[in-house]
């Protein structure tokens, strides 16, 4: 099982509509085969700071749903909304001391 935790952060005046993408990306991501669960964080302290934060089987399927035709279109309508590139970072549960997978993706 890994977790992913993707940063974006976006223009204040923005935010609504990117959170209504967000949502549209989670309801893909749902009917995608390994997805466990997400959530989406939104900083108190940083209102352009966004985190979207998933549970997968394993990386096979997370690399599926993040080179998908219906992820990428999404992210392409999330785009215009950022001050910069999102930022997504894979980590796997540590058994007996070791990481099973971590690694980070700059977009």
């Amino acid at each position: 099982m890994i977790r992913v935790i993707i940063e974006r952060r976006c223009y204040p005046d923005r935010c609504t509509e990117m959170e209504q993408l967000l949502m549209e990306l989670r309801t893909k991501a749902t009917q995608h085969h390994g997805y466990i669960s997400g959530e989406t964080l939104h900083s108190i302290d940083d209102p352009s700071l966004w985190l979207v934060i998933s549970t997968w089987v394993d990386i096979d399927s997370w690399k599926a749903w993040e080179n998908s035709p219906e992820r990428h279109e999404i992210s392409q309508r999330i785009a215009p909304f950022l001050t910069s590139p999102e930022k997504a970072a894979v980590f796997g549960f540590s058994r007996r001391g070791v990481t099973m997978s971590a690694h980070v993706v700059d977009k």
